[in-house]
């Protein structure tokens, strides 16, 4: 009796545990129209990206953003969607089963951002961005084909952890926040003689890992001291300015 009754209770434990999990990972606070079309941004929906295209873009060079682990792309749709109004196409590239759990998924990650290039051969410019895991697979782009980007922007990860990125000739910047507990300071920057001597790092100041995008509080994070709008313009600069160089 009493072992039906301790399981029993781990089962129970187990469903919490992963309902309160996926909930943490559920979008939230994403405006109306964010993911709607309008006179000025074409917004397509598809199984393996979300593409933001500029309907009169203002220039020839583009975004390709990898959503992080178990996070959906429509939580950086406020984070990514102004700088298509800003006149710079987005492709915001999907993870399989939205973890990504198998190396094999994580390589049809890379091959999604691979199809975005071939499929937009009028596009000459391109920055390449990730958050968490998705900065661990631009990582892994970058790597795999350097001459095909212009810049990569890293998100609040610690990637890349065993690659030695240090040789790259592109632009490379770092975005990493202060009460980060998913990706720490101490520990994103440890890994700092694995990218280019030049590479820009910014700090955000009070923010965390959550709130790089527009969902729950994730396990293990710290708590932010700035608001999610705060963060989020200040890593909206950081792939801005990279963007504007790689134009010109």
């Amino acid at each position: 009796m009493l072992r039906r009754w301790v399981h029993r209770g781990f089962l129970l434990w187990a469903v919490i545990a992963m309902l309160w999990l996926a909930n943490s990972y559920r979008t939230r606070g994403v405006p109306d129209g964010t993911l709607r079309s309008s006179p000025t941004i074409s917004v397509a929906d598809g199984a393996a990206m979300l593409e933001f295209m500029p309907t009169s873009p203002s220039s020839r060079a583009a975004l390709i953003f990898i959503c992080g682990s178990g996070v959906s792309a429509h939580a950086y749709a406020p984070l990514l969607r102004p700088i298509a109004e800003a006149g710079y196409a987005v492709f915001v590239v999907k993870l399989p089963y939205r973890f990504a759990p198998l190396a094999s998924h994580k390589q049809a990650a890379v091959k999604r951002v691979l199809e975005i290039l071939a499929a937009h051969s009028e596009i000459s410019h391109w920055v390449v961005s990730g958050h968490s895991l998705g900065g661990a697979l631009a990582c892994r782009v970058a790597q795999s084909d350097p001459r095909a980007f212009s810049a990569m922007v890293l998100v609040g990860t610690t990637h890349p952890k065993q690659d030695d990125l240090s040789s790259l000739a592109m632009p490379v910047t770092k975005v990493y926040a202060s009460n980060d507990g998913v990706a720490p300071p101490d520990r994103t920057l440890s890994n700092k003689r694995l990218l280019p001597k030049d590479t820009q790092w910014v700090e955000i100041k009070g923010g965390n890992h959550s709130q790089f995008g527009n969902y729950g509080h994730q396990l293990f994070d710290g708590k932010a001291t700035i608001s999610r709008e705060t963060q989020q313009t200040a890593t909206r600069s950081a792939l801005l300015e990279a963007l504007t160089k790689v134009a010109r």
